[in-house]
């Protein structure tokens, strides 16, 4: 199976050394060039990577990749090899895929909030109304799978995921349809927003087309400060 993990990048940094890992300079259309492959050629929309962030690579992917699966991770996170430390490679990817269509990193869980709280305490409500007015409006049937997500306390999020090619096509279609169209209707929101809001949108997809997945945990290749993450956490929550 021919499977290409587009790694999302803005820097130089060490990449894994497997093949099925492909290092994109995302947002290469703005910033000085990498020693990468670039999101900016082909059809792309590399110069709205500020509010797309590592979307511009999926979405470069999506377009100009010819592989049997394609995949999304970022340079600090990747799928974590069974039984290993280190990034996932192309023989467990594979054997994963051919029990599954899609895989997925292991759920988050926020414990204290949804993923209606935590959002609306981190990003504010403006944004994730307009999602749901596009949603209801032109996606109807994604809606009862997107409030239900919402409600829970646990979700995938990164944006990480690979796909067989038919999913991935029609998971984009959708993805970037919903997501162009509440961009609009924002007007002009604030840095990184629609990447947010992509990560809410991938369960209720999922959940609606009813398709099985496959989870592995995230690999980090830096130290997480889990102690900062969760002072900022509660201090969001308790400022409302």
């Amino acid at each position: 199976m021919n499977i290409k993990i587009v790694v999302a990048t803005h820097k130089a940094y060490p990449m894994p050394d497997d093949a099925v890992y492909l290092p994109v300079q995302a947002g290469a259309a703005l910033h000085p060039r990498l020693d990468y492959a670039g999101d900016d050629s082909g059809v792309n929309i590399s110069a709205r990577n500020d509010q797309y962030c590592e979307l511009t690579s999926l979405y470069w992917a999506w377009k100009n990749l010819d592989a049997d699966a394609v995949g999304l991770c970022h340079y600090r996170r990747y799928f974590k090899q069974p039984g290993a430390k280190r990034p996932a490679d192309a023989a467990a990817l594979e054997a994963l895929l051919k029990e599954a269509p899609v895989l997925l990193p292991k759920k988050r869980d926020y414990f204290i909030e949804t993923g209606t709280s935590q959002f609306v305490h981190a990003h504010g409500q403006e944004p994730l109304d307009a999602l749901r007015a596009v949603l209801r409006e032109r996606q109807p049937r994604f809606l009862p799978a997107f409030d239900r997500s919402m409600a829970r306390t646990k979700g995938h999020r990164f944006n990480m995921l690979v796909m067989r090619k038919a999913q991935l096509d029609a998971y984009c279609e959708w993805l970037f349809g919903i997501l162009f169209e509440t961009e609009r209707r924002l007007g002009a929101p604030q840095p990184r927003m629609m990447g947010f809001l992509a990560e809410r949108l991938l369960d209720a997809w999922i959940e609606t087309e009813g398709l099985p997945y496959r989870e592995l945990p995230v690999y980090h290749t830096e130290k997480v400060n889990w102690l900062k993450k969760g002072g900022a956490f509660l201090l969001r929550k308790v400022k409302g």
